[in-house]
């Protein structure tokens, strides 16, 4: 793409995030859990009604995806209901571009005036403006397919909050065949205004749920002598993790297990039969996360075993590792840089221990996730609260750079593929 090029989609994204902003606070106003978001899907639909797309839906979810043709190849639909050909496809590359739909199961307390209106869920991760950015992409390359040299997947997905909504999406053969690249974008409200960073390989962990369940046997509290206390042994056991952690695990291959709930007992003077431990863990390749699932079952079963109570432990395997494919992250430096000048970018010295489904599609498609600063202009982005803060907030105005940057990556991938 020429220098004009670049300026012309950045000004087209421009123009058009007063839309974006209203599309992004009514998707806020009613945040939806999981994988079923329907007022979501239908303001998606509603946002790019009219447009030369084609849609495809799943059974396992409301997730959508939304195909543009460019006008190199076969025409595309006149309405933006009409279902996909079978087996067509435009001579040429096919990107996918993927935003989040998905809110969080907690209480909203920023105080905005287009806060959440649904008791117990906030979009907390900054989907609503995944989904808007996207939707601005869709709008910009729709007004120049005639010149795209490929096809564009818009992928909205919903259930990427411990959901596993990519998988389910690609179970349900919505991206059949596959696209030759795929990108996200992922807002970083604690990240500096505006700038865009990645890197090669490694970039987000992968995450299980782990739950002990620690038995011994009930009693009088004023007499532990004749029961078998298990809140000692569950703490015993959330400080032998610790150790494990920091004992077993190599720091060039990290690993982070945290316990973040613990349930037991009903009141003061009653020891209980059972404790529960809920937590997550966290690692960056595979063999670590296999080590750390079979220690953690040791380490749990022998502390209960020698205090005379056993342990139960289960594992809920979640997200894997999402790796970039370097060729991937170089041509998205490029471009954010041919787009938003040399200043644009930050490459990450290391991994985020954080997860994310968009994973799932990386394991079967070369691409990469880009974070995006979004804490507000001026302000120290390191004081600001990070992604699930029930305080969380974002500068608005970073949307045009989101969708400008969806755009320009489709738009120059189809053209010139990863390049040198």
């Amino acid at each position: 793409m020429t220098t004009a090029a670049m300026t012309a989609t950045l000004a087209d994204a421009e123009a058009m995030l007063p839309d974006l902003v209203t599309l992004r606070r009514s998707i806020h106003e009613e945040p939806e859990l999981g994988l079923h978001n329907p007022k979501t899907a239908a303001k998606i639909r509603a946002a790019l009604a009219g447009l030369p797309l084609e849609w495809r839906e799943g059974k396992s979810s409301t997730g959508l995806v939304a195909t543009l043709r460019g006008g190199a190849g076969t025409p595309a639909p006149s309405g933006a209901g009409a279902p996909a050909p079978s087996g067509a496809a435009t001579n040429g590359r096919t990107v996918l571009l993927r935003g989040d739909s998905d809110a969080l199961p907690m209480q909203e307390d920023t105080g905005l005036p287009f806060a959440s209106r649904t008791p117990g869920a906030m979009h907390a991760c900054g989907h609503d403006s995944h989904v808007a950015m996207l939707v601005g992409a869709a709008r910009i390359l729709a007004a120049r397919r005639e010149k795209l040299a490929g096809n564009v997947q818009f992928m909205f997905q919903p259930g990427e909050e411990g959901h596993h909504g990519a998988r389910f999406m690609l179970e349900d053969g919505l991206i059949d065949p596959l696209p030759d690249a795929a990108f996200a974008l992922h807002v970083m409200p604690n990240a500096p205004h505006g700038i865009v960073s990645g890197r090669a390989g490694t970039l987000m962990a992968s995450a299980d749920k782990i739950r002990i369940t620690v038995k011994g046997a009930g009693g009088h509290a004023s007499m532990p002598h004749d029961a078998c206390d298990p809140i000692p042994i569950a703490c015993a056991i959330v400080l032998g993790i610790q150790q494990l952690v920091t004992r077993t695990v190599s720091i060039a291959d990290p690993a982070v297990v945290t316990i973040g709930q613990i349930q037991a007992g009903s009141t003061d003077n009653v020891i209980p039969e059972t404790a529960m431990l809920y937590g997550t863990i966290r690692t960056l390749s595979p063999r670590t996360r296999i080590e750390i699932r079979n220690n953690l079952k040791r380490l749990a079963e022998n502390i209960a075993m020698a205090h005379g109570a056993t342990a139960t432990v289960e594992l809920t395997e979640g997200f894997p590792v999402t790796v970039c494919n370097a060729d991937a992250v170089a041509f998205g430096e490029r471009t954010v840089k041919s787009l938003l000048g040399p200043n644009s970018w930050i490459t990450l010295n290391s991994p985020v221990m954080g997860a994310e489904d968009f994973s799932y599609v990386l394991e079967k498609v070369p691409g990469a996730m880009f974070f995006l600063g979004a804490s507000h202009e001026g302000d120290d982005w390191r004081q600001c609260c990070a992604l699930h803060s029930n305080r969380m907030v974002l500068d608005e105005t970073v949307m045009a750079r989101g969708a400008a940057i969806h755009a320009a990556l489709a738009e120059r991938f189809l053209t010139e593929g990863f390049g040198a």
